[in-house]
This record gives structure tokens, C-alpha cells and sequence, in this order.
């Protein structure tokens, strides 16, 4: 109740007493002195008044006294506003009752945004967003207009869908845009203390294209293999009728773990190989897109947002894990160990990310593995296959 009678007498002004000046508008750092004039109908005497900032009293040391119905008090280096609709100084009766109330806008002109910054969603639409430029926040209520308009044509626009919240420097135009002729951007921002204008952004709307995440995300697993798991996605539908070549980034981590690993050489390929993996594990993937050459641009878009998280989990490994076994030394053995040693260090080298051939050598050679481990079980390939994984 209390806030609003104080809106209230900031809207307009009450006959019992008067404050001046009324609602005035300052630069943080500057002092202030203000007066409230009683009416004569209150039968009051100055020296019963008190004053109050926001809810809080202010001392007494302030004051002063100019004659029976008149009392002034003093504000050195005055603060920005805490609230952008003013700081609310209000003039007491000595009995509490508010008499008068002005509203003060303190703060700063504002200083020339920056960092604007625009993108299309499939060419439908246009999104820009910029930073405060300087010291930020200017405490008083200040409007930013985002303009646009095509070059070599004179008429401006204006976008009129504007962020709230934490988005409310950003403005979006949802229809109408031109693709073939390049646009001229820029925010100006005002208030009751200046105003200040961005630098003018020229920009292609092909050249800052964006998409929607890649659909249908699946990740499964390659057979029995351990280490490996297959993605497969499909192309954003909203870009099939549109000439352009798509470039994809997938990255995935370990369940629980909050550090993921980037593929970058995927290219415009939908599926893609992830090896090297633990067994027995889940794992969380996630693709996004980067449309490249829309219409025949030479820039590349923007990467999109993150697909939704797909999970899937790598077999569990079928290796026993129970007897021991020293091998005897020999030149037979020997040799083998060492000429397997240097084949499997040369797969593992080539079957990172996506890479055809050395996955499907990879493969071959895991396939044997883990049959030759199912169906012979003596000691002898045991230690055999001991000397594979502890030796590589």
C-alpha cells in the first residue's frame, strides 16, 4: 500500500504540501536540494517535518529550516536510481503521514551500443542482439530502437518485437526478409539524458544463416565391438529446397561426466564412427550444423544450436578375466607379439573420428578377436591376447 500511494505521488502532486523541484532529472555524482512547502490549511510548523529516501529516514543533519511552513533538505553525490521508474523522496508530517512526494531520476546518458550481432533461422527471419556500450547500465529507464534498412533504398525501419528479461537487448523481425541485398543495421539508444548511436552493421542475410538442430539423432551400437558406437542423423528439414552443402560437429561424454569430447571432421557427412570408446559405458552425443554455401555464398552460416542429448551405452567387455599365464620366451612368440603390436598401433592411430578405411580394417581385426576369445578358451590365447591390450 505503502509503494503504491508513492507511485501515486510521483504521478501527481497532492494539495496539502509541495516539493520542489518535482521528478527532477540528474547526473550520478550530483548534489540536490529540495523544499516542501506546507499548505496553510495543515496548521503545521516546518520544524515537525521529516524526510525520507526509498522507506529510509534521512538525518536530521540535512535539514533545514527557511521559515514556518517551508523545510528543505540537502543530497550530496547522489547514487544512480535504484529503479529505473525513480527514487522516491517523500516529505512526512511528524506523525508519519506523507504530505508530498517527487520522484528522482538519477544516472547516466547513454553510451554507444556494441557488439551488435544478427542471424537467420533458415532464412525466414532475422534475430540481432547487442551489449550496453561503456559503463553499462545508465539507472534511469532508456529506450533502444533497433533500425534496418535495405541498402540504396532511403525509407528506415523499425523492429517492433522486442526481448524481455534477459533477452531485452535483442529485438527479432519474424517475416519479409530479403536474401539477395545486403542489409544496414544499428541501435540507437535515449533517454532523458542524451542519446547515443551503434555503428552501422552492413550484412548478406546468407552470410549469417543459422539452422535448427539436425533431426532424428540415433546412436547405435557396431556389433560386438566394445569401443564403438554409429550416429546417424537426418538434415534440417526447414533446408532441403535451399542449394547449400552442410557441415556437421558432433560431440559426446561419459555419463556423469560434464566434459565433452568435439568431432570437427565430420563434413557434410549424416553418419559418422566414434571409436576408441570404453566398453560397458554410456555415452551422451549430441550433433549440431553449420549450413556452408547457401545459394551460393562463400561465407559459412552460423553453427546451430545442439541437438537434444541421445544416449547409448558401448558392450560390456567379453574378455576373461580370471588364470594368468606367464608366456615362454621364443622367437616365434616374439615375433608375433611384436609385428601385432605394430598393426594394432596403426589402427588405433587411423580410427579416430570418421575415417572409412582404417574402421573397416579396425573392424575386421576386433570381429576375429572377440570370436577367436569365445571359442578358444585356452591358456595359451589368453596370455596371447593379455600381450594385445597391456602391450599396445
Amino acid at each position: 500500500e505503502i509503494l503504491q500511494l508513492l507511485i501515486r505521488l510521483c504521478q501527481q502532486g497532492v494539495d496539502v504540501a509541495v516539493i520542489s523541484p518535482q521528478d527532477p532529472i540528474l547526473l550520478i555524482g550530483s548534489d540536490l536540494t529540495a523544499t516542501c512547502t506546507l499548505s496553510p490549511k495543515l496548521g503545521l510548523h516546518a520544524s515537525s517535518l521529516y524526510w525520507t529516501l526509498n522507506g529510509a529516514r534521512l538525518p536530521s543533519s540535512t535539514y533545514r529550516v527557511l521559515s514556518s511552513d517551508v523545510l528543505s533538505v540537502s543530497l550530496r553525490s547522489l547514487n544512480g536510481s535504484q529503479q529505473q521508474s525513480g527514487d522516491n523522496l517523500v516529505c512526512h508530517g511528524g506523525d508519519g503521514r506523507v504530505l508530498a512526494g517527487s520522484c528522482l531520476y538519477v544516472g547516466t546518458p547513454p553510451e554507444k551500443p556494441v557488439n551488435l550481432t544478427c542471424w537467420s533461422r533458415n532464412t525466414k527471419d532475422l534475430s540481432c542482439r547487442w551489449s550496453l556500450g561503456g559503463l553499462g547500465e545508465t539507472h534511469i529507464q532508456t529506450k533502444y530502437t533497433l533500425k534496418y534498412k535495405l541498402r540504396w533504398h532511403e525509407r528506415e525501419k523499425e523492429c517492433e518485437d522486442y526481448g524481455t528479461g534477459n533477452q531485452r537487448y535483442s529485438c527479432y523481425i519474424p517475416h519479409n526478409i530479403a536474401l539477395f541485398t545486403p542489409y544496414e543495421i544499428w541501435v540507437e539508444a535515449t533517454n532523458q539524458l542524451g542519446s547515443a548511436t551503434s555503428d552501422v552493421t552492413t550484412l548478406d542475410i546468407l552470410d549469417v544463416v543459422t539452422t535448427d538442430p539436425p533431426a532424428n539423432v540415433q546412436v547405435s551400437r557396431v556389433g560386438d565391438l566394445e569401443d564403438q558406437l554409429t550416429v546417424r542423423w537426418a538434415s534440417p528439414p526447414e533446408l532441403k529446397d535451399i542449394l547449400f552443402k552442410a557441415k556437421y560437429q558432433i560431440r559426446y561424454r561419459l555419463e556423469g561426466s560434464s566434459d565433452w569430447k568435439v568431432v570437427d571432421d565430420v563434413g557434410n557427412l549424416t553418419s559418422c564412427r566414434l571409436a576408441g570408446l570404453q566398453p560397458g559405458t554410456v555415452y551422451f552425443v549430441e550433433v549440431r550444423c553449420n549450413p556452408v554455401g547457401i545459394f551460393g555464398s562463400r561465407k559459412p552460416g552460423i553453427w546451430s544450436e545442439w541437438s537434444h542429448p541421445t544416449a547409448a551405452s558401448t558392450p560390456g567387455s567379453e574378455r576373461l578375466q580370471t588364470g594368468s599365464c606367464d608366456p615362454k620366451p621364443g622367437e616365434q612368440n616374439s615375433t608375433l607379439r611384436r609385428e601385432l603390436k605394430q598393426f594394432f598401433g596403426w589402427v588405433r592411430k587411423h580410427a579416430y573420428g570418421c575415417s572409412g578405411m582404417s574402421i573397416k580394417l579396425y573392424d575386421q581385426w576386433r570381429v576375429w578377436l572377440q570370436k577367436s576369445q569365445r571359442v578358444r578358451n585356452q591358456v595359451g590365447n589368453r596370455c596371447l591376447n593379455n600381450v594385445f591390450f597391456h602391450n599396445v
